[in-house]
């Protein structure tokens, strides 16, 4: 998700480009710019400013290169007694999430020395997993897109490709099953033609409006995948795809200003089936159809058919550790349990960064793949932040926060046909976006059964939350808070989908 349930690649890879404001249900995974903590108002383009700040001054003739390899816990092998301004990388990339991995990666196959820096003892950020009682969770994403084998936007599979990895997955048989007020229950099917007709049967006075506005997406599908799309900021890099595909590139400046609610609404008028559409925008983007930029929600909405949602075996934590393992392989390094708390700078320029231990390093690009928030409010100081990204602070807002309850549950409680992933919205459209309102569930062990212990599933659940709710409680009324909370969530599924699951719980965490 990181996202909100969905996990994808953005096909624009470098820096903070334009699919930036997908913001990521932590459920559902993209490769995309880590702008996971923002959402543009009214599904409007704003002046996306990169987060790499590049020292295209610093020329230094010491030798890139280390003494000691990063080890993958600890200090990571460098020396704290040597002057570590000697040791200047090509670059150093702030946090080992999947963006600041295939940054990494992608420089170390061109020959560059990086140091990727991670304050946690693993990598993957919201791709990351952790192990309790014989149970693999992840962390966040688990609808993963970007690794078929085809088109130009596979781009988990080429990232890995580019430092020679490969991960056996497993094919989804469907994105998502909807259930929705009014008693809507809607499968997104892998196979496109499943789902319109499911759709259409749902809503057969709308078969028209449905087949015009799915098509209108994979008109911009088609334009994205025939693109080898790296940025949208570098104008020479544009202007050669401009000259090799010109209508391409033209059909996707014309939707480039809209939003999907909008084109929507040029073919449908049902409510309810507008309402669906919000649906299917929210677990992207975690706002409505009419604030979810159209070429965003169509490169998801076809993807899910083109290539298809599909779970590595193991769990998502894999295509961190795959990430990591080709870093290395490739002679740079990953260092753990390593805070960056300064960025520093030199006449204005970064040129390095410092630990909460004390330690300093050094190069001449430095990447941060910290949320926008956490790389300009507290990396840099207020007084070092660019005029750009003060009107950028200005017009964005932060989206939700997520509230995730993991449980580990008795097989026999779900029924054989369960479906891997779920939404979930009761009574009331208009509870879609509010705090609590609609309920994200990933049941990976539905695809994979050796993420749990036998005759066990694992039911991820997520649902939107404001971390104002949750700041300045005692720590005895957050745990309370916390688990009051979880079983209101809890109650709702074995309401809605699994009767008897409260008394088939046997692990718990909120």
């Amino acid at each position: 998700m990181a996202l909100p349930i969905f996990s994808s690649q953005s096909p624009f890879t470098k820096s903070q480009n334009f699919p930036s404001f997908f913001h990521k249900n932590p459920n559902f995974s993209f490769i995309s710019p880590n702008f996971k903590s923002f959402q543009p108002r009214n599904g409007k383009l704003g002046d996306l400013k990169k987060r790499v700040v590049e020292n295209y001054s610093l020329r230094l003739d010491s030798a890139l290169s280390l003494e000691k390899e990063v080890g993958s816990s600890g200090n990571g092998g460098i020396d704290n007694n040597n002057n570590n301004r000697e040791k200047i990388y090509d670059a150093i990339v702030i946090g080992s999430g999947i963006g600041g991995l295939v940054a990494g990666t992608q420089l170390a196959v061109k020959g560059a020395k990086v140091l990727v820096l991670e304050k946690y003892i693993i990598p993957g950020g919201s791709s990351g997993f952790y192990e309790r009682d014989g149970y693999t969770f992840d962390v966040g994403s688990s609808v993963m897109f970007g690794f078929s084998d085809k088109g130009n936007l596979n781009l988990i599979t080429q990232a890995l490709a580019a430092v020679g990895c490969e991960m056996e997955v497993i094919p989804d048989p469907s994105t998502v099953h909807f259930h929705l007020p009014n008693n809507l229950s809607v499968r997104v099917h892998r196979e496109y033609i499943d789902f319109i007709t499911e759709l259409i049967s749902k809503f057969p006075h709308e078969k028209d409006g449905i087949n015009k506005f799915y098509s209108e997406c994979w008109k911009i599908f088609n334009a994205l995948n025939s693109l080898e799309l790296k940025s949208l900021e570098e104008p020479l890099y544009l202007f050669g795809q401009f000259f090799q595909k010109p209508v391409e590139c033209l059909t996707l400046a014309y939707y480039l200003p809209q939003n999907a609610g909008d084109i929507a609404r040029k073919f449908i008028k049902d409510p309810e089936l507008l309402s669906f559409i919000d649906a299917e925008c929210f677990i992207v983007s975690t706002v409505n159809a009419l604030q979810t930029p159209m070429i965003n929600a169509s490169m998801v909405l076809c993807d899910r058919h083109f290539g298809g949602i599909n779970y590595p075996v193991g769990g998502v934590g894999g295509i961190a550790k795959s990430l990591a393992k080709g870093l290395h392989d490739q002679g740079s390094n990953i260092m753990y349990k390593a805070n960056v708390t300064n960025i520093i700078l030199q006449d204005g320029k970064a040129v390095g960064v410092k630990l909460s231990d004390g330690r300093e390093f050094f190069a001449k690009t430095i990447i941060s793949n910290a949320t926008r928030w956490d790389t300009f409010g507290k990396l840099l100081k207020k007084q070092d932040l660019p005029e750009e990204e003060e009107n950028f602070q200005r017009v964005y807002v932060k989206a939700p926060s997520f509230l995730s309850i993991h449980l580990g549950v008795k097989a026999d409680v779900l029924p054989p046909d369960t479906d891997c992933h779920h939404f979930i919205l009761e009574n009331d459209w208009d509870e879609l976006e509010k705090p609590y309102g609609s309920i994200f569930l990933s049941i990976p062990t539905v695809l994979d059964s050796s993420l749990a212990p036998e005759g066990r599933h694992i039911l991820h659940i997520f649902t939107t939350s404001s971390i104002e709710d949750w700041q300045g409680l005692p720590q005895k009324e957050y745990e309370a808070k916390k688990e009051l909370v979880a079983d209101g969530i809890i109650s709702r599924l074995e309401k809605k989908l699994f009767p008897g699951l409260k008394s088939s719980i046997v692990f718990k965490e909120v």
